[in-house]
């Protein structure tokens, strides 16, 4: 039975970026669009009584602007504890972010939309109403992607790519399958955000996951490291120690 289509509303106080976004959707066959706002006050309206599946949201716009919509919906299906609409941020400005994921966006756009960037961006909406609509086993406590700067757009990193996270100043560096991006988070936020039955901390600069490490060893001082799949070596300090050696144990 075919998937019926996202019903769609674009919010933006630009009529130019609505008419885009409208020409976007357009070409989407999985997406019907059901009406338009221009301010948040009409968004909120629209939404209660038309229900979307997905909202297309600008972040600044005067009055109610886009965070306090996003916010708004959280708190009403979180009292109604149903699948609120998804929303994506779609913005000329980079520096809510952060704040847009804390609200459980599915993406956030960078003006101006690529049509393909937008195309991964739907495609990402159905896996979050298929996740939902599947049998339901708990949501985990863990951290399954992170959304870091990328030049013009965010670029999502799922946890299961990561092979390694390096320590760098105020940053981490996540190290992906030949690629590597930033990240403002400490160390120690990171970790207790990781699975770990996948993750383990080595240093206090360096986490792995665990099936990257191919042997542990220690040098005539007692010095322990653990090489790497890609044949690099990491030494192990002494406060992750136990938790190292417990993989031998394992």
């Amino acid at each position: 039975m075919p998937t019926p289509p996202l019903r769609a509303l674009i919010v933006d106080d630009e009529p130019l970026a609505i008419e885009r976004m409208q020409t976007l959707c357009a070409d989407l066959p999985d997406v019907e669009l059901i009406g338009t706002a221009s301010d948040g006050t009409a968004a909120l309206y629209m939404v209660d009584r038309l229900s979307p599946d997905l909202i297309l949201l600008d972040i600044s716009m005067p009055d109610v602007d886009g965070m306090a919509v996003a916010r708004d919906i959280a708190r009403t299906w979180a009292r109604e504890n149903g699948l609120p609409p998804a929303i994506i941020f779609v913005t000329a400005f980079d520096g809510f972010a952060v704040e847009a994921f804390d609200l459980s966006a599915v993406d956030y756009l960078l003006k101006p939309v690529a049509a393909e960037r937008l195309a991964r961006a739907i495609d990402r909406v159905r896996e979050r109403r298929a996740a939902y609509a599947a049998p339901d086993t708990g949501p985990s406590p863990y951290v399954s992607e992170f959304w870091v700067p990328n030049r013009n757009e965010m670029v999502r990193v799922a946890v299961g790519d990561i092979d390694r996270i390096d320590a760098e100043r105020d940053y981490v560096r996540l190290h992906c399958a030949g690629r590597s991006f930033l990240l403002h988070h400490t160390m120690a936020g990171l970790e207790a955000r990781l699975d770990p039955d996948l993750f383990i901390r080595l240093h206090r600069s360096v986490i792995v996951r665990r099936r990257m490490i191919r042997s542990l060893g220690h040098d005539r001082a007692g010095a322990w490291h653990a090489e790497l799949a890609d044949g690099s070596v990491v030494r192990i300090g002494r406060t992750f120690l136990s938790a190292a050696k417990d993989i031998l144990r394992r």
